[in-house]
């Protein structure tokens, strides 16, 4: 009979011989990497006014919220990000959750029981999926952006209460959903459309507004809009957007929501400030696009939607070399191994950032090209070896 060491020790065994054992690097604060492995895509995280704003709402406040939100943890910081995420977003309510990852979990498990059917896109994120398998609804798996197949699912849903899920901006092949195509479907269907924006948020649409602003779907009935504030914000926290009536329904029902402490009141100061420094300077998403283009040019592959550029590498193992041949020289990227991507293929994932000044930009577009003419064979841009959906993982 095996112990659990010895059941752990095997599992270790079987993710190193695969190339897929991960460790955690501690960071230190004077790190000097050209770093294009984060998410603080608008150089936001450490922007002057949004550190003041987060150190003072520290010392005015506490280091934590200390309690959850309806408790005593809603402060007047909490209320305020609410009502200005939801006009800048063209939302009518707003709700701030402690991570993204709650936010998406709250609204889908606080939407879907039993008797809902929800339709999810194989692509969207692991939180997407663990609310999906939390809700205990029933769970239909669509292939990737495929409208005919979305509306084929809603025909069959027998009256139940529908859900579909997606992302504006995927995480990891930097396409987009067809969201006006989904929209039609839903609402034909009498359908909710969760589409999270964690990608979209600052990135696109006016001044940064996301995509369903950019498509004029932001005050739609039938779509819910979920996000990050830990990625163009360079924040913390996520927040559900929708309707008063919605956000009622989840302060009342999403257990994420009720049972956890809120956010902090520092990382609540800093998303806000954040979102007032990007209101302010509407141009600041348009720089994205330039640097990714180039970006994508200068490495030979195609263009991400977003912020994120994920680069195809033959095997686990070599995604982590090419990773490791970067950092070596003063470039830190991230990399996307089994089972994190939907389609099986590593990639390493490099993230376009708008704080770096011009030099070390250019650095790192040097270091990058060399490393991936040196690592990468090569593969194609559709599955390999077999379909990985998210759902798989």
């Amino acid at each position: 009979m095996s112990t659990w060491a010895d059941w752990l020790a095997a599992q270790r065994t079987a993710r190193e011989a695969a190339g897929l054992q991960r460790v955690l690097r501690p960071r230190a604060a004077d790190d000097d990497l050209i770093d294009l492995a984060n998410n603080d895509y608008l150089g936001l995280g450490g922007h002057p006014a949004v550190r003041r704003s987060a150190a003072d709402a520290a010392l005015r406040w506490g280091a934590g919220a200390g309690a959850s939100r309806l408790v005593t943890g809603t402060t007047t910081l909490h209320a305020e990000l609410e009502r200005e995420l939801a006009g800048f977003t063209g939302r009518e309510a707003a709700l701030v959750f402690s991570t993204g990852y709650h936010a998406n979990l709250s609204a889908v498990t606080a939407l879907a029981d039993r008797d809902t059917l929800i339709v999810s896109d194989a692509h969207v994120h692991a939180s997407l999926i663990d609310a999906a398998r939390l809700s205990r609804a029933a769970i239909r798996v669509v292939a990737h952006n495929d409208v005919a197949a979305v509306r084929a699912e809603l025909a069959a849903a027998g009256g139940r209460r529908a859900l579909v899920l997606t992302e504006s901006v995927f995480s990891v092949l930097g396409d987009t959903a067809p969201l006006v195509e989904l929209t039609e479907v839903c609402a034909a269907r009498d359908a909710l459309l969760v589409v999270d924006e964690a990608h979209g948020l600052g990135v696109l649409g006016d001044g940064g507004r996301g995509v369903l602003h950019r498509l004029g779907l932001h005050d739609h009935p039938h779509v819910v809009m979920t996000a990050t504030l830990s990625k163009s914000l360079g924040a913390m926290g996520g927040a559900v957007l929708g309707s008063a009536a919605l956000v009622d329904h989840l302060v009342n029902r999403a257990r994420p929501f009720i049972f956890d402490t809120a956010l902090a009141p520092a990382a609540a100061a800093g998303a806000l400030a954040a979102l007032r420094v990007l209101r302010g300077a509407p141009d600041l998403p348009a720089r994205i696009h330039e640097r990714g283009a180039e970006l994508a040019g200068r490495l030979g592959v195609p263009r991400s939607a977003g912020a994120v550029l994920s680069v195809p590498m033959p095997s686990p193992r070599r995604a982590v070399a090419a990773q490791a041949e970067a950092l070596a020289a003063g470039v830190r990227v991230g990399c996307f191994r089994p089972p994190s991507v939907p389609d099986g293929i590593s990639r390493l994932r490099i993230t376009t950032h708008v704080g770096l000044d011009e030099a070390r930009w250019a650095r790192a577009i040097e270091v990058l090209a060399r490393v991936i003419a040196d690592r990468a064979e090569p593969a194609p841009w559709g599955a390999r070896g077999g379909q990985i959906t998210g759902y798989q993982q």
